[in-house]
């Protein structure tokens, strides 16, 4: 059976380090849809167990309101993956994160592994960094029908060095990678993130960006600094003008005298059943949106 894609708003995703306490504190007070609370990249090997203590004090006092927490572990083949799934493990069923991303997840055999290892109240996101990743696109995503996967988040900066790209404006290396991951996530009703945006004071270049991964039609992009919300969450979200014309096309197709009809025209387009659930979709998140604020 394939998944609902989930219409709950995961425009931003914004990586907190760890092993910052400060950072952990602040990530209370900003509007980001997801939290990914990082024990991997953003922490060096000496501080991943005061960072993996951090975040669980963290998690154990709470008060990050409406944004979904998700923590990326260590992969599980690293020193410190299975330590940070078993403190995980330690924490009471109310402070459990909402997700567990795994970081380097290639085959479906280290799904099916991390479904066995995860916090049963825990959802899996996976990252999306390897070539063999790629690769394997369509057998991961299909792991959704028998697994807690609902999420993949693209790796762009591991996986331009594994390819050897760079990471160019308009992205064109990683456009394959990038469409390819969409539709294995489309086909079996996942979640999709776009990658970070390095250059956190190019605010022209990082916009472009998200509108960029807004029209290939990934749900969000994940952050590396709270400044980045606002335009991601302008891309990511439906504008005022999309939610007005999406209340003027779900009404036409519920107009009784319309009844039965395929095909309409409104405000001089041609408007199908598949536009309909395209304008169907867009207020089920602009409802979810506005019930956040």
């Amino acid at each position: 059976m394939i998944s609902t894609p989930s219409t709950r708003p995961r425009r931003s995703a914004l990586y907190m380090p760890g092993a910052n306490a400060r950072a952990l504190e602040k990530a209370r007070s900003l509007d980001a849809d997801c939290l990914l609370l990082d024990l991997e990249d953003a922490v060096a090997p000496e501080a991943k167990a005061e960072a993996r203590d951090l975040v669980c004090a963290a998690l154990r006092e709470g008060g990050y309101g409406a944004s979904e927490t998700i923590v990326r572990i260590n992969a599980l083949g690293t020193p410190w993956g299975a330590q940070d799934l078993a403190a995980l493990h330690n924490l009471a069923d109310g402070q459990c994160p909402d997700a567990v991303l795994a970081p380097k997840v290639s085959t479906p055999e280290q799904i099916m592994a991390l479904q066995e290892a995860i916090p049963e109240l825990c959802d899996l996101w996976i990252m999306i960094e390897t070539p063999q990743a790629i690769f394997n696109l369509q057998a991961l995503a299909a792991c959704a029908q028998s697994t807690r996967l609902t999420t993949f988040v693209m790796g762009t900066n591991d996986l331009a060095k594994e390819m050897r790209a760079n990471l160019e404006p308009g992205r064109a290396p990683m456009l394959t990678s990038l469409t390819l991951s969409l539709l294995a996530a489309r086909q079996f009703g996942l979640t999709i993130l776009d990658g970070v945006y390095n250059h956190i004071s190019d605010t022209a270049g990082f916009e472009a960006e998200c509108q960029q991964g807004a029209d290939m039609g990934f749900d969000g992009k994940t952050l590396i600094h709270p400044s980045q919300l606002d335009i991601c969450h302008t891309a990511f979200g439906p504008s005022d003008l999309e939610v007005e014309q999406a209340r003027k096309i779900v009404a036409a197709f519920a107009d009784p005298e319309n009844a039965g009809k395929g095909v309409l025209k409104v405000d001089g387009k041609m408007t199908e059943l598949l536009h309909r659930d395209i304008a169907a979709r867009t207020l089920e998140i602009a409802e979810a949106i506005a019930s956040r604020r």
